[in-house]
This record gives C-alpha cells, sequence and structure tokens, in this order.
C-alpha cells in the first residue's frame, strides 16, 4: 500500500482507512486539504472516527508515472554511493519547503540529506536499488 498522495484520492479510488478498505464516493478541497466521501460513512460521527487516520492506496490502483519519477517505496532500502564510494542506505523521503530529499542513513549512524534535484543525484537505478550522488555537491567531498 502507498500513502495516498492527494492526486490519487479520487471518486470510485478504494482506500484503506481505518483498518477497512472503502471507496471514495466524492472529492472536493484542493490537493493540499483534500476532503473525501467514503462509503459506508454516512454521518459527522462517523466521519470524526476517522479524523486523522492514514489513508493508503493499493500500488496496483495507483497511476503509472512517467520517466525519472519514483514512488517512496521504491527509493526507500537503495544503496546510496558517490562514483564507488558508499555513501548509506535511503530511510524515507522528506518533504522540504522546495522539494523532497532523500533522508540517507550513514555507516556512522548519521543522516545525509539528499535534495532530489540533477546537481545532487546523478541516477537512479530502481531496479539495481543504487542511486549515485554528488558528494562534492552535497559539500561532503
Amino acid at each position: 500500500m502507498l500513502d495516498a498522495d492527494p492526486r490519487l484520492l479520487s471518486a470510485g479510488t478504494p482506500l484503506r482507512v481505518g483498518g477497512a478498505v472503502r471507496r471514495i464516493v466524492e472529492r472536493k478541497g484542493t490537493d493540499e486539504r483534500p476532503v473525501v466521501r467514503l462509503e459506508g460513512v454516512d454521518d459527522r460521527s462517523a466521519a470524526e472516527t476517522l479524523t486523522g487516520a492514514s489513508l493508503a492506496v493499493a500500488i496496483a490502483d495507483a497511476p503509472a508515472l512517467g520517466p525519472g519519477e519514483y514512488w517512496a517505496h521504491e527509493l526507500e532500502g537503495c544503496a546510496v554511493v558517490s562514483g564507488e564510494v558508499a555513501v548509506g542506505v535511503v530511510r524515507r523521503l522528506v518533504a522540504l519547503p522546495s522539494c523532497e530529499a532523500l533522508a540517507v542513513e550513514r555507516p556512522d549512524g548519521g543522516e545525509l540529506l539528499v535534495p532530489l534535484v540533477s546537481d545532487a543525484v546523478r541516477s537512479i537505478d530502481v531496479a539495481a536499488r543504487r542511486i549515485d550522488v554528488d558528494l562534492a555537491f552535497l559539500g561532503e567531498g
């Protein structure tokens, strides 16, 4: 399951929410503050029990991504290198104000944030589970 990106929240989409799978009946609001009406949630008190619940979409129901686009779960666990130098492992993606960044766990237990911009990331090979970054650009080389 993928954490539901607001762009995935459209009528008919099945979601896992509150321990159950429910279809979206209607979507309003914006991508920043989506408002959805769910199948089987027919009154305010039922809706309030789901306030703050995580919404997840099955990977099979997610749209295909374009070239150079990745789901967070595809990058988590990838080895991060700079050429032949091992840098660490991607533990999660972090939403920063200007872009997303890879939170890379270093071998010494520290963390390196790598912005997902072309100057910092040379290549991503999801199949090989390898991301090549430019440590010099990141101030580490």
